[in-house]
């Protein structure tokens, strides 16, 4: 059988269980969770893999669900991936009302695009024809959010990173992997296989301590929210010492700043990231940002404690792999569908393109801004079913004939980094 009729074969597959991809979708719109917490989310995914008869691992990094289909022959093994977890939007219409996490960032769309892989790939028997393997990964965690509960389990050992596939890296999970693939839900009705660049980060816990005493007699204590603005107010007198062309980017929230009006804060709790375009400048811009902020603690004679939690990395690229993923998605939609690569974006599976091969492509569908209270799937063929034809096609494509593209990609590519040397640098970022 020939590659194009394989395809058709996985289209049909993904066509006839459409209703079911686009249930899975809104299912999981109407029930969002927080990274690492996403137990309803994965427990959707592991039905579907019974369903299907897929032998799956769950629990990877907490919630996390791998499934592992084989093909005829295992010359190779491609990952398809989607991210379980939500944002927190108290605004959408389908905010939780306890946690306020809601899909405002498509990532249902994502899982509902990957359920459709499955779908395809079994009820079409191409595995049989096909001379690799793939993994069907349900990750969590993708935001780097809620940092102090995160940062809580990584020091019982629960976790080590703030991303999930930082967690599946460090877990193994690609180490057998030659290529992932995966998409997101934009704007409009374009779709794009993504491109380089991208903006990485460390994350802080800044911690202010200082001593309560009644507000009436403010002498007696030490003010700990007047030493959280003295060095947000030193921060920003670092922003001329920035180089226009590192895009550095300082963006922090106090998530507690007192207790009660009438007493002295005596803690202060800020959390920030520190953005860049390369991990010179975001270890230059960190250390001065560390550098500000204690010097609020020293005017006031209070303590500070600076908590650095390594963030992700910036996009490589793989022509190869780009390439046969726009073929398809012209295939799909038309050349004048294929969009623009954006400038990047931040997300850990750019850390996994500097060990892999990887595709993030983006397509369209939704309306409204990411992130908001008025973030919708618009187009669901679009988002949800035509975004599982891409990916499945693409595996098709590498798969195919000994496994001859996916073998070539992998000969390629120049991972910029090991699974060993990524852990070293992320424990560098921590200092």
């Amino acid at each position: 059988m020939t590659v194009q009729e394989m395809k058709k074969l996985v289209c049909e597959a993904i066509d006839k269980n459409a209703d079911k991809i686009i249930n899975i979708a809104e299912s999981i719109f109407a029930e969002p969770e927080l990274g690492y917490k996403e137990y309803k989310t994965a427990a959707k995914v592991k039905a579907v893999f019974d369903e299907l008869g897929y032998t799956y691992k769950d629990e990877v990094a907490l919630t996390g669900v791998i499934a592992d289909v084989p093909g005829k022959d295992h010359k190779a093994k491609i990952a398809v991936m989607g991210e379980l977890d939500a944002v927190v939007c108290p605004g959408h219409r389908c905010a939780d009302p306890v946690t306020g996490a809601a899909h405002s960032c498509g990532h249902h769309a994502q899982i509902a695009s990957l359920m459709g892989v499955a779908y395809g790939l079994k009820e079409s028997g191409v595995m049989d024809m096909l001379d690799g393997d793939v993994a069907l990964m349900a990750v969590p965690a993708e935001e780097g959010v809620e940092l102090e509960w995160r940062n809580e389990q990584m020091q019982q050992g629960k976790i080590s990173y703030l991303g999930g596939k930082q967690e599946f890296i460090k877990l193994g999970a690609f180490d057998d992997v030659d290529a992932m693939i995966m998409q997101h839900t934009v704007q409009g009705d374009k779709i794009t296989a993504g491109g380089p660049g991208g903006m990485g980060f460390v994350a802080k816990i800044v911690q202010y301590i200082g001593k309560e005493s009644h507000a009436a007699a403010p002498f007696n204590g030490i003010n700990a929210l007047d030493a959280a603005k003295i060095g947000l107010m030193a921060c920003d007198a670092q922003r001329t010492t920035f180089k226009d062309e590192d895009g550095i980017r300082f963006h922090p929230i106090i998530t507690k700043g007192g207790a009660l009006v009438n007493v002295v804060p005596a803690f202060v709790q800020i959390e920030t990231f520190v953005r860049g375009r390369s991990i010179p400048a975001i270890k230059d811009a960190s250390f001065k940002i560390d550098r500000a902020l204690k010097a609020g603690a020293d005017a006031m004679g209070a303590e500070c404690k600076i908590f650095n939690l390594p963030g992700y990395l910036f996009s490589v690229e793989s022509p190869e792999l780009k390439g046969l993923v726009e073929g398809n998605i012209v295939e799909l939609v038309g050349e004048e569908k294929l969009g623009k690569s954006p400038s990047g974006f931040t997300t850990e599976a750019n850390d996994v393109s500097n060990l892999i091969p990887t595709v993030h492509a983006m397509v369209g569908g939704s309306v409204g801004i990411g992130h908001s209270s008025n973030y919708e799937i618009e187009d669901k063929q679009l988002a949800y079913v035509t975004a599982a034809k891409m990916l499945a096609m693409t595996v098709v494509d590498l798969l195919a004939n000994g496994a001859e593209k996916a073998l070539e990609v992998k000969a390629n590519f120049k991972a910029p980094l090991t699974k060993e040397s990524y852990i070293q640098l992320l424990d560098e970022l921590k200092a």
